[in-house]
């Protein structure tokens, strides 16, 4: 969050415009850089600030999430990522990150409760699955099956604060029932109803790979692995899925249906896409004495070829919620038998190690990013590319 500086010089910053100088405020940011305050520039000095991609604006005030992008510091809360990852389970980083504190033993048991209790979704929601060829991308249905909860709360076109809460519990409880549902009709499947008996990674696992004739037995190592991704994709600042939620809620949108277009904005390739990409490109090297020719196309300006899962708009050194799939990518895999005999890893692996000594990519300070090796651990799992 930010704070205004006392009013003196030195504390302003100048802007000249056409011999004009404009005195802007300068905000004390709580960690991490200060702010310029531009909100007054185009009512008085008649001009527009451009910045594509909001590289240098901060659109709004939080205090939930801070990355350092040149120091790889990822914290929620003023908790680090990986400590989270290592130390919490995803509902307590829910409840961090919406409540601004680590629940207390009670605290965690109602909101768990309350998780479980909404994860039901109404039954008419299914006939919606039923308009959908069975070929449709996973990412279409759960776009239009979120949206549609929107006819199911209508009452939320009129939400106030007291309900934000409520709202929060309902999205956590609901979509992945929703992401589960889309899956097994994909594949012609059955529903798999939620089962309370289950903690929240458990019941999505279970919910996803369960049939009516067979029950899923829930690996502790894969629950671990996927507990992990959810962690370190819980939240990351004002990403284009943010960002465009926000943008839909400035209007006082029905919350749900707010949330249905940050879905389309993750399925571009370029943000939630991009570890579906990681796999194409690691299939499409296909072995490790390929990597070299791949490493040129890559550098080659003219080629189309791009380097998938390296690089970050915002991390300038390694992707700190990489460094932790990088580790549970290889426990994932050692568990089911794979880690020495896993090709998609041995390329990666070895992608990695030419990468991070090569003066190109050193230069341009590109690092694997969170998508690098997350794709190869859904894989594993049995969760298809379409799903990810």
């Amino acid at each position: 969050y930010f704070t205004k500086c006392n009013n003196n010089d030195s504390e302003f910053a100048e802007l000249k415009i056409r011999g004009k100088i404009f005195k802007l405020p300068i905000l004390k940011a709580s960690i991490g850089e200060d702010v310029i305050d531009i909100s007054r520039v185009s009512a008085e000095a008649d001009c527009f600030t451009y910045d594509p991609g909001f590289m240098s604006t901060a659109s709004c005030q939080s205090t939930i999430t801070y990355i350092d992008g040149d120091k790889g510091i990822l914290r929620h809360r003023g908790y680090d990522i990986k400590d989270l990852a290592e130390k919490s389970d995803f509902l307590e980083v829910a409840y961090l990150l919406i409540y601004g504190e680590l629940p207390s033993g009670e605290q965690y048991n109602n909101f768990t409760k309350q998780v479980a209790h909404h994860s039901l979704v109404n039954e008419r929601l299914h006939y919606l699955f039923q308009t959908f060829c069975s070929s449709s991308h996973p990412m279409a249905i759960m776009l239009a099956a979120v949206g549609s909860l929107s006819a199911f709360y209508p009452d939320l076109l009129n939400f106030k604060e007291a309900d934000y809460e409520l709202i929060a519990i309902r999205m956590i409880a609901k979509i992945p029932t929703i992401a589960a549902m889309s899956y097994k009709y994909s594949i012609g499947q059955p529903f798999i109803y939620p089962d309370n008996s289950l903690d929240f990674t458990e019941n999505f696992l279970h919910m996803m790979f369960a049939t009516p004739c067979t029950k899923y037995k829930v690996n502790p190592i894969i629950k671990n692995a996927l507990n992990k991704i959810f962690i370190l994709h819980a939240d990351h600042e004002q990403n284009a899925s943010t960002s465009t939620v926000r943008i839909a809620g400035s209007s006082g949108a029905n919350p749900f249906a707010c949330i249905s277009t940050g879905i389309a904005s993750l399925w571009g390739p370029a943000h939630g896409g991009a570890n579906e990409a990681v796999i194409n490109m690691l299939k499409e090297i296909g072995s490790s004495e390929y990597i070299p020719k791949y490493i040129a196309k890559a550098k080659d300006k003219n080629d189309p070829f791009r380097l998938m899962g390296f690089g970050h708009r915002v991390y300038k050194n390694y992707d700190p919620r990489a460094a932790v799939l990088k580790e549970t990518c290889k426990e994932v895999l050692k568990e089911l038998g794979q880690l020495d005999n896993n090709p998609l890893l041995q390329i990666a692996i070895e992608l990695e190690a030419i990468a991070l000594k090569d003066e190109y990519f050193i230069e341009r300070k590109l690092y694997p990013n969170v998508d690098f090796y997350s794709g190869i651990i859904y894989k594993a799992m049995g969760i298809p590319s379409q799903m990810f």
